[in-house]
């Protein structure tokens, strides 16, 4: 078997065999954590890009947060801040992986409209309040270590949002049709 870095580069020869191999393979690259389909993927989406919108400060943002092959560390930073806790302003980087989520969630619903936010990275703190109120928040919650987001999309059903989802099998789907979201993770592949 050859080294992964010379299999990938074998994939990527745009002779005919190449040729045929990313057409047969481009669709399926798509989500592929596979060395040979990631970098397809990666040559037929050259960037990733996200929108939010944050219900509780009322700020926008459209980010490529991904380009090149890599994370843009600005991109990541201003992620980050959208994402903080709104009631404390603490902040944690998201994890990448709930960005690629995200990206994927996108991609799926085909829209470019932002993600309304919910809840981000909570606090400890807050998660300890909301705990002590009976909001229904998980002690050791997934928001506080960035792996975690509440969202909705404008003009899409919040049970459109858990299909797809939960199609994806990247992690955690909750749905709250009453508060009106859908909680998304990237922890252990779990619905309720």
């Amino acid at each position: 078997m050859p080294s992964p870095r010379k299999f990938e580069a074998e994939c990527l020869k745009l002779n005919r065999r190449g040729f045929i191999k990313l057409s047969t393979f481009g669709v399926l690259g798509i989500f592929s954590p596979f060395p040979c389909l990631a970098a397809v993927r990666d040559r037929l989406n050259p960037e990733r890009s996200l929108s939010f919108y944050s219900i509780h400060t009322g700020e926008s943002l459209k980010a490529v947060y991904w380009a090149q092959g890599d994370y843009l560390v600005e991109a990541l930073a201003e992620i980050e801040h959208i994402f903080r806790d709104h009631r404390t302003g603490e902040k944690k980087p998201p994890d990448t992986r709930l960005l690629d989520l995200l990206y994927a969630v996108r991609l799926k619903l085909g829209t470019t409209r932002p993600f309304n936010i919910i809840s981000g990275y909570r606090s400890p703190k807050t998660n300890a309040f909301l705990l002590k109120l009976g909001r229904g928040v998980a002690p050791n919650s997934l928001h506080m270590y960035g792996k975690a987001v509440d969202i909705r999309v404008p003009g899409f059903q919040l049970t459109s949002i858990r299909q797809v989802a939960m199609r994806l099998r990247a992690g955690g789907v909750g749905y709250y049709p009453r508060p009106d979201f859908v909680h998304v993770d990237v922890g252990p592949v779990r619905v309720w």
